[in-house]
């Protein structure tokens, strides 16, 4: 007896292949779109809700934010109503959102105790008291990490993405992973599967085995929560197209700012510590070390960097 995939149950999915088959609706890819010369960058020092109530409406493509995960590690992730807090932005991050846009939540779940929020908690509310449509639940593996005694020792973290409405915006062609040549053999003589899409390579599906950054890692600039370039470059390039706007407004180590000037976003970061800023003229001494091509001007407030 065949028994139906449940995880297929999204009428956001459901709606987007109904118009695709009836050809009522036209994807577009990363090709369909030019890289700017140059990056436009506005780096704020400031509070999220502030920085987010000067941004005009449906301005941006993608928000990509790692915010604190109220796990009580510092002064900056203790929260006395994390959901109340978190709600002021969700509000304003939809605001700002294009139609087609992307939002994407990196989180944190809380054990044994149960506190004022977490990343379970912030689903339950996109979901009851917003207009988000919930599209995918990420889940980032890694090999490295604390041992434990008394428990399993934990070995990945959620990310949540979230779309404005049900005509997001989706390359899947731009983070497809290579098959094997075996593999790929194999795959072509699957009847189930188109070959056109086939040779361009494979979903790399919702569990993404990415190492996180050892206290050596190259990349490192400081920041102690700092997250992989390999992860944000997925998430950019399958959420947003180049020339795009790109949001973080925890920008901590500004690694979402690096991204999106080696790959053609215009950014907007905002973090009310100011350390966030020497953490980013970190990244862009590496991308330099690296031989890789930093072309981008810093905008002098909001209003500047949207006069372009």
């Amino acid at each position: 007896m065949a028994i139906h995939n449940k995880s297929h149950n999204n009428h956001a999915l459901w709606s987007l292949n109904r118009m695709r088959k009836d050809n009522s609706w036209k994807q577009k890819s990363a090709a369909d779109f030019t890289k700017p010369t140059k990056v436009k960058l506005l780096h704020s020092i400031m509070d999220c809700n502030e920085f987010l109530k000067a941004l005009p409406d449906e301005s941006v493509q993608l928000i990509c934010i790692d915010p604190p995960y109220n796990l009580e590690l510092a002064g900056w992730d203790a929260y006395a109503n994390y959901i109340e807090w978190a709600a002021t932005w969700l509000d304003e991050a939809y605001r700002v959102l294009a139609p087609n846009g992307n939002m994407v939540i990196f989180g944190g779940i809380q054990f044994r105790d149960k506190k004022s929020g977490d990343l379970i908690d912030i689903i339950q509310h996109v979901r009851h008291h917003t207009a988000f449509q919930l599209i995918n639940t990420i889940v980032w593996h890694y090999k490295n990490g604390m041992s434990a005694q008394r428990y399993f020792a934990n070995r990945h973290e959620e990310i949540i993405w979230l779309a404005k409405t049900k005509d997001y915006y989706f390359d899947l062609d731009a983070v497809r992973v290579p098959y094997s040549e075996e593999d790929l053999k194999l795959a072509l003589k699957d009847k189930r599967l188109n070959p056109e899409n086939t040779l361009k390579g494979k979903n790399p599906t919702n569990v993404w085995q990415i190492g996180r950054l050892n206290g050596n890692s190259k990349e490192r600039v400081g920041h102690s929560t700092q997250k992989p370039v390999e992860i944000i470059e997925r998430l950019m390039k399958s959420l947003s197209y180049p020339s795009s706007i790109v949001l973080d407004f925890f920008a901590g180590s500004g690694t979402v700012g690096r991204v999106c000037i080696a790959e053609g976003r215009h950014c907007l970061m905002c973090d009310s510590d100011p350390a966030s800023k020497l953490y980013f003229s970190r990244h862009i001494g590496l991308m330099r070390s690296l031989g890789q091509a930093v072309e981008y001007e810093e905008a002098d407030s909001v209003e500047d960097f949207f006069q372009r």
